[in-house]
């Protein structure tokens, strides 16, 4: 999934529905905590995992309200995000400033997107999504074998000054990645995916930050609950194995983990599998089902800015490869993918 689709699609993503009160979103919350800038300060010397902890630190305990615009080619969105976190539970509020008008509320892994067009609440749990960075989910990941991280100097972005990390590919399977991060919490306020020979595949900036804003959690709740109107829809995804689903991969593509599976609802895709991969910044997810003649008449390779999609048949079955990696990674997956009954 690529940043774009998690950050417009949320409620970075994956964030205009219900219109929240000034008096509802900014009264009666109590101050956050000033930080401390000597402890959260970046050092020069600090490795890919530290940089990694530090920036998922960030999102986990800042407040904030901002305005960022994802790029990819031609194409622009900008959306609005109300954030906060008590240090245990998440919420946010996304909502769509171009395209249809769209807005998501999620609480942790609790996604609910309004689609007023068609009066429609789509209701899901979203295990796999996360913030950049999908920090090092998997026990033992070894992320140093496979990015180093380069201090390039810093910048001014949003009006915070921040410090400019590159996160540099030790082989040519994942992209690169250029982070701003705020320079007292670590936020990540600019990102840029980037390809080998350095061209920039996609952008995600804000334009304009209030960090440790006052983001009522109890407010974002109600919103949450205010379905009144709408049809909610909620297609259901069961929690399974690739084992059990009959699926292994015979040789593993460097870097990435097995993260997590789930079997799509009968009533809605029968068959459907997602299988989902990382490598703690690049995900990978294998979508298979069984081979349909009328629906899957062309095996192809697709690009979408930093994201690949690759499809294929690999027996009985169709594999949809896609991820915010080069096409030739998700050709390994596929390579790698064997049915076991």
């Amino acid at each position: 999934m690529s940043k774009r689709t998690v950050l417009s699609s949320w409620g970075v993503a994956s964030f205009a529905v219900w219109a929240l009160t000034a008096s509802g979103v900014w009264a009666q919350t109590p101050p956050s905590p000033e930080p401390n800038p000597q402890a959260t300060v970046a050092k020069p010397e600090m490795g890919i995992r530290d940089w990694l902890e530090r920036l998922h630190e960030a999102s986990r305990r800042r407040a904030y309200i901002g305005t960022f615009v994802v790029s990819s080619g031609s194409e622009m969105a900008v959306s609005k995000i109300w954030h906060v976190c008590d240090g245990v539970q998440q919420m946010e509020r996304i909502e769509t400033l171009t395209g249809a008008p769209r807005t998501t509320l999620r609480r942790d892994d609790e996604v609910m997107t309004f689609v007023p067009d068609q009066k429609v609440v789509l209701k899901e749990r979203r295990e796999a999504l996360r913030l950049f960075p999908d920090l090092l989910r998997a026990p033992g990941q070894q992320i140093e074998s496979f990015y180093v991280a380069r201090p390039v100097g810093s910048e001014r972005v949003a009006g915070h000054d921040a410090a400019v990390v590159d996160f540099v590919p030790r082989d040519g399977l994942r992209h690169a990645y250029r982070i701003w991060s705020e320079k007292v919490t670590g936020l990540v306020i600019k990102m840029q995916t980037r390809s080998a020979e350095g061209r920039v595949l996609e952008q995600v900036a804000f334009t304009e930050l209030q960090l440790d804003a006052p983001v009522r959690m109890d407010v974002l709740a109600r919103q949450m609950e205010s379905t009144a109107g709408y049809r909610v829809v909620q297609p259901e995804w069961r929690k399974t194995t690739p084992e059990a689903q009959g699926w292994r991969l015979k040789a593993e593509v460097p870097g990435f983990q097995s993260m997590s599976c789930y079997a799509r609802a009968e009533s809605y895709a029968p068959g459907t599998v997602q299988w989902v991969f990382s490598d703690g910044l690049a995900s990978v997810s294998l979508f298979l089902e069984t081979f349909d003649a009328k629906r899957h008449t062309k095996e192809k390779t697709a690009a979408d800015g930093a994201t690949h999609s690759v499809s294929r048949r690999v027996g009985d079955h169709w594999v949809t490869a896609l991820g915010e990696v080069p096409a030739e990674t998700l050709g390994l997956f596929i390579q790698a993918l064997e049915r076991t009954r």
